[in-house]
């Protein structure tokens, strides 16, 4: 586990990318290059430079930790929930399909029997499609008035090649799914998050980002400045997701406890290859040296969500006045996002969109850290 100097230096040789905040309608020629090398350098090399990680990934005792792990029936989310599981801690799968996540559990509980007590794991409905389920997902959680310790927002989409499409709600789906959901539910249960405190946010994030772009007054990209692709969908939506959570790292005081981080996976061998063409799903599966299994695109997500110097790590990049959130590489090593991530004009742009899209006051975190009730417009306290 790398430690917290370690984690500075590696910090100050990043090349720090200048602000920008100017308006801009689309990522420059540079920058959109500069993304796509990232990409392919990161699937050439991702292997060699995570070489020095075990797998799995040895996890440091767990047994008081409640850990929230959306998308966990499938991919590096079912991976993430079943070690965290294993190594004593309290695990929500919080699933759309319900009944997939009561026969993995099952499963696990057979093959763990005969090796310890039996899993602390349970499930509960949750369906990002609908910012409906999110709300009536985290009153259902905070009225336990028990502490949360760690939220993972695991569950994503990428619809290559896909049309654009919308969801009940309005919003484009990749925004919503990989964005708008995600935020709401985090800022919703940041009264489980304080009395877990010291607890962490971990938003498994992308290199997507990279070649992403946002438009705060465009986020469903239906206003005809860009063309619409599921890349500037899904790529948008991680660069928002990065943007948001660094205002949200910002906002909330040293004192809350709190600790907000992105982590990319890698390049993994997921459910995602089934939206890819079919010619491409055989080059996908040809190349198994340089992707990542799930339980190797779980590591860096674990290394987040438990290592002891992540929390002290973010409390120097607050007292740095660093403008992105902690973001950990799939080598578990910090790594600077991407240019337009650190526009910090943009990024609170981004901040009070989403707010405004999900229903919430732009006030939410203050007023919630100071043990105040706010009012969403969605689910059952809606106005």
């Amino acid at each position: 586990m790398a430690k917290v100097e370690e984690i500075k230096n590696s910090k100050e040789e990043e090349v720090k990318q200048p602000l920008n905040t100017a308006k801009k309608e689309a990522l420059g020629w540079m920058e959109w290059l500069r993304g796509w090398f990232y990409l392919v350098f990161e699937m050439l090399f991702q292997r060699i430079s995570a070489s020095h990680l075990h797998n799995p990934m040895p996890l440091p005792p767990i047994n008081d930790l409640t850990c929230i792990v959306t998308g966990s029936t499938s991919g590096i989310g079912r991976e993430i929930a079943r070690q965290l599981a294993e190594s004593g801690a309290h695990v929500i799968m919080a699933v759309r399909n319900t009944k997939n996540a009561q026969e993995l559990i099952r499963k696990w509980q057979e093959d763990w029997s005969g090796k310890g007590l039996p899993l602390n794991i349970e499930v509960m409905e949750l369906d990002l499609l609908s910012l409906d389920s999110v709300a009536r997902f985290a009153e259902a959680w905070n009225a336990r008035l028990a502490p949360l310790h760690v939220l993972i927002n695991n569950a994503g989409i990428f619809s290559i090649g896909e049309p654009q499409k919308f969801s009940k709600d309005g919003y484009e789906e990749h925004m919503q799914v990989n964005h708008l959901a995600p935020a709401m539910l985090s800022i919703l249960l940041l009264p489980s998050l304080i009395r877990g405190s010291p607890s962490r946010i971990i938003n498994v994030n992308s290199t997507m980002h990279y070649v992403g772009f946002v438009d705060p007054e465009d986020m469903n990209v239906v206003s005809g400045k860009r063309k619409y692709t599921s890349v500037v969908g899904y790529g948008g939506s991680k660069l928002a997701q990065i943007m948001f959570s660094s205002v949200l790292h910002k906002r909330l005081p040293a004192e809350a406890g709190i600790s907000v981080v992105c982590v990319t996976p890698g390049i993994v061998l997921t459910n995602v290859a089934r939206d890819l063409p079919q010619f491409l799903q055989v080059g996908y599966r040809l190349i198994p040296y340089f992707i990542f299994n799930a339980d190797e695109g779980s590591r860096s997500t674990l290394f987040a969500a438990t290592d002891p110097q992540i929390s002290e790590y973010c409390e120097m990049l607050k007292a740095d006045d660093w403008p992105v959130c902690a973001y950990i590489s799939h080598d578990c090593r910090p790594t600077n996002a991407s240019e337009e991530a650190h526009n910090v004009e943009t990024s609170y742009k981004v901040w009070e969109k989403t707010l405004d899209l999900v229903g919430l006051p732009l006030d939410s975190v203050e007023r919630l850290i100071e043990g105040e009730e706010i009012k969403c417009r969605y689910g059952n306290s809606q106005e």
